[in-house]
């Protein structure tokens, strides 16, 4: 009977001890400090993060030394939702998360090539393409909009509205590029990288405004006045061939860590993207993502679909080429 006592008692023991182990790993992402759906090793004071030197030169004679920015605003039109056209077109909600654009004001699952040629945009230079990301909240407000509470799937917060949008092409260390065709559609980043097996996908680095030579794969805390930025670099190797492709990645490569193409492929504008926030210092931040990937800042990711007209993209690629510093 004594026995039986000690054993009974052994077991409630464990598990209690089990339930509050598991209650404390869940507060450090779930309810931690650093907000709902976040971890503490999630974030880094940016002044400790490592200086990296700029970019080296182009390395060769024929390399494309040009920049082009497009002004297509900061999406003060509020254009939000849970869609993902080139990654689950036709498919409402299909993205499980919320993201936000500029660029093309209609951009939406059910876009086609027909409807994104006939949109408006918010470019000033008239270019229709798509630009698109998951959305940044701060998670100790509750979401007001639509938007904000529609997305489900452990994504709660109020949205933070981007300060600024910054869309630049640049050319190649190492040869010309050529155009690239219309309705290409792109994509960077892996949004399933906190479950991945390896980094070698991943491809946002955040920042501060103030510290442009520190960049980082975690969430920065930034010095009071700075804004949080986030940067994608989209791949600019195109097979040549397709528009797309399965799993969206084969058709639209990456260069060498050199900048040349892989066999097969060929130099096309590379597409940048950089967002900025106006964040509070301590105020806790989450990026829109699937349930399972913990809001990891990892998982950052974006898309685009290319729908400049052949003299708009000609502009593009010739000032890239000649090697001027273009705006549209």
């Amino acid at each position: 009977m004594g026995n039986d006592r000690r054993l009974l008692t052994l077991l409630i023991c464990l598990l209690l001890g089990g339930g509050l182990a598991a209650a404390v790993l869940g507060a450090s992402r779930v309810g931690g400090p650093e907000g709902a759906g976040s971890a503490a090793g999630d974030f880094v004071d940016i002044r400790k993060v490592p200086a990296v030197p700029a970019e080296p030169p182009p390395a060769g004679p024929d390399a494309s030394t040009g920049t082009v920015a497009a002004d297509c605003g900061r999406n003060e039109e509020g254009h939000y939702n849970e869609d993902n056209l080139v990654v689950s077109p036709g498919l409402r909600s299909g993205a499980h998360h919320t993201h936000g654009y500029v660029g093309n004001l209609t951009t939406d699952a059910l876009s086609t090539d027909a409807s994104l040629d006939a949109a408006a945009t918010s470019c000033r230079g008239g270019d229709r393409s798509t630009y698109y990301w998951p959305v940044l909240r701060r998670t100790d407000r509750p979401g007001g909009d639509a938007h904000e509470s529609s997305a489900g799937h452990g994504n709660t917060g109020e949205i933070l509205p981007e300060a600024a949008v910054r869309v630049e092409f640049r050319g190649s260390p190492v040869s010309k590029v050529v155009p690239m065709p219309r309705f290409l559609r792109g994509m960077t980043g892996d949004a399933v990288a906190y479950t991945a097996d390896g980094d070698a996908d991943v491809r946002a680095r955040w920042g501060c405004s103030g510290s442009p030579d520190r960049s980082t794969t975690r969430y920065p805390r930034c010095p009071e006045g700075e804004r949080v930025t986030r940067t994608l670099v989209f791949p600019s190797c195109w097979n040549g061939l397709d528009t797309d492709s399965a799993g969206h990645r084969s058709h639209l490569m990456f260069p060498t860590a050199g900048g040349v193409c892989p066999q097969g492929t060929f130099p096309v504008p590379e597409l940048r993207v950089s967002v900025a926030y106006e964040v509070p210092p301590g105020v806790p931040i989450a990026l829109d993502a699937f349930p399972e990937q913990q809001h990891s800042p990892k998982t950052d990711h974006g898309m685009f679909v290319n729908v400049m007209t052949e003299r708009q993209m000609r502009q593009v690629v010739d000032c890239l080429n000649e090697g001027r510093v273009c705006r549209t």
